[in-house]
């Protein structure tokens, strides 16, 4: 079975914790009532520090500090060149930190550190560039409207922006909310992960090396009953982006809307269909459905999880899944010959176990993994099921914790890929174009990867339908999130306009 090696700890050595406080209006402080979290190393589930609790009191000083800068500040203010002139010298600083940021990002979310190495921390450079080269682009329209009157619109930065920020990619995702957002000149208040903190108090460090005014970037970690309805409900944000569960979202919402009606965008969970039609070859196909179930420990919101295999190579599918499951290593997240580290929590780890255990208890066939690996940190061994109506394969999950199903026909495929609330994500692996387009055009869902998966771009918007939520991340999408168009319309001399 897969291997566990998370004895080798001592050969890793974990960075020096350096920021622990809240950053707000340009200042690392502590929690106005004193309070402290603890953030665990999901390895061995020992505290790694504590850092500072805000509540509301902290969101209310970080949203002043955020409204000041707005309202009165340089930021919004600057020509779109001279902010990303400040966007790149932030980019290439993470650049120049990146083995501690990698190290850090490992240590407090169970990551591996190849791809913090590789892909997390260089997507937050490549994010802050990409948008920095957007903010000097930002123009409205000019019109020849009738009735003798001209007009023309301008596209204005919403404001103060609340930022609440998912555990699982606590980089990728800081970037993917912050970056449009300073580039259309917002100010904002993150909200990092209780269980994640540590790389984002890092990136404000960074900010104000790089030159981001005090006031335009304030972070307050905290929980989310606390600091995230605080920020979700406050009447001087004027916007929120959340990515999480859409339990959460809900919350968010009720909370936006009973308060100043502020718009939210939210990127909430998913049940992602794949589907492999049998025309494929089965290595390769076999190997897109594993990664892209298996990669990030299963802690995706787009993982293939639902996973749709043709009648005629169904048997030849399954039994390389299983074989790639027991070659799959799983282990101390800082070893390079490691596949998977630990589930971020001791309670996401108890969540993913229990929806094991139900699986087994309704009867799903278990073909591989299912148990704890080691006796210390959060380790789930490669588990994958076959079956059809059950809970394992309706409800999201997040974690390695994979469902096989068969399929006959192409109809059947779609009718049953879409049988979901969600509709995040989904994938089609064949040789066919037609049923490749036929099928892409058929499943309501943000985005779909064909003959690949999990292939995200920065120039690719992505984000969901039905419960999956609404609104866009990435590409030039999501700078228009934090921009609001404002219509100027004057009379033509000399012409009637009434």
């Amino acid at each position: 079975m897969a291997s566990n090696c998370n004895g080798n700890s001592h050969h890793f050595k974990i960075p020096e914790i350096k920021f622990t406080k809240l950053f707000i209006d340009g200042e690392f402080v502590d929690s106005v009532s004193g309070k402290t979290l603890e953030t665990i190393d999901p390895r061995t589930g020992e505290v790694i520090t504590r850092v500072a609790a805000g509540d509301k009191e902290d969101v209310d000083l970080a949203v002043k500090a955020a409204r000041q800068a707005f309202d009165h500040g340089p930021w919004p203010r600057l020509g779109g060149s001279e902010r990303a002139k400040i966007m790149l010298k932030f980019a290439d600083l993470i650049e120049e930190n990146l083995e501690e940021l990698a190290a850090l990002e490992t240590v407090d979310a169970g990551k591996v550190i190849t791809f913090c190495k590789m892909g997390d921390i260089p997507s937050a450079a490549r994010a802050l560039r990409y948008y920095a080269g957007a903010a000097d682009k930002i123009h409205g329209t000019v019109m020849k409207l009738s009735k003798g009157l001209q007009g023309y619109t301008l596209k204005e930065p919403i404001g103060v922006v609340g930022h609440i920020i998912p555990w699982n990619f606590p980089t990728v995702m800081f970037f993917m909310k912050t970056a449009p957002a300073l580039a259309a000149g917002c100010t904002m208040v993150i909200k990092p992960a209780e269980q994640t903190p540590l790389t984002a108090l890092y990136y404000a460090h960074l900010a104000k090396l790089a030159g981001v005014p005090n006031g335009v970037l304030n972070i307050v970690n905290g929980y989310g009953e606390t600091a995230g309805a605080a920020m979700s409900a406050h009447m001087d944000i004027d916007k929120v982006s959340f990515t999480g569960s859409t339990e959460v979202g809900r919350k968010i919402m009720a909370a936006a809307a009973a308060s100043n009606l502020k718009p939210v965008s939210l990127e909430l969970g998913g049940k992602s269909p794949l589907l492999v039609f049998d025309d494929v070859d089965v290595n390769e196909a076999a190997n897109i459905a594993f990664n892209g179930m298996f990669i990030n420990k299963g802690e995706i919101c787009v993982a293939s999880s639902r996973l749709f295999v043709q009648e005629g190579i169904y048997d030849k599918f399954v039994n390389k899944l299983v074989e790639k499951a027991k070659s799959w290593v799983v282990g101390d997240p800082f070893d390079p010959k490691v596949n998977q580290g630990p589930q971020v929590s001791k309670e996401q780890f108890e969540r993913v176990m229990s929806y094991i255990e139900h699986g087994k208890r309704q009867g799903a066939t278990l073909l591989t993994g299912g148990k704890r690996l080691g006796q210390k940190g959060y380790y789930i061994e490669p588990t994958i099921f076959t079956d059809d109506d059950m809970i394992i394969a309706k409800e999201e999950i997040f974690g390695p914790v994979l469902s096989v199903m068969k399929f006959k026909t192409v109809e059947e495929g779609i009718k049953r890929a879409n049988l979901t609330s969600y509709g995040l994500a989904a994938g089609i692996i064949t040789k066919d174009l037609n049923i490749a387009n036929t099928v892409s055009r058929s499943i309501r869902a943000g985005i779909i990867w064909i003959n690949c998966y999990a292939a995200f771009d920065i120039d690719c918007p992505y984000g969901g339908f039905k419960m999956s939520g609404f609104g866009r991340d990435f590409g030039v999408e999501a700078l228009n999130q934090y921009l609001q168009i404002k219509s100027v319309v004057t009379p033509v001399q000399n012409s009637p306009w009434f």
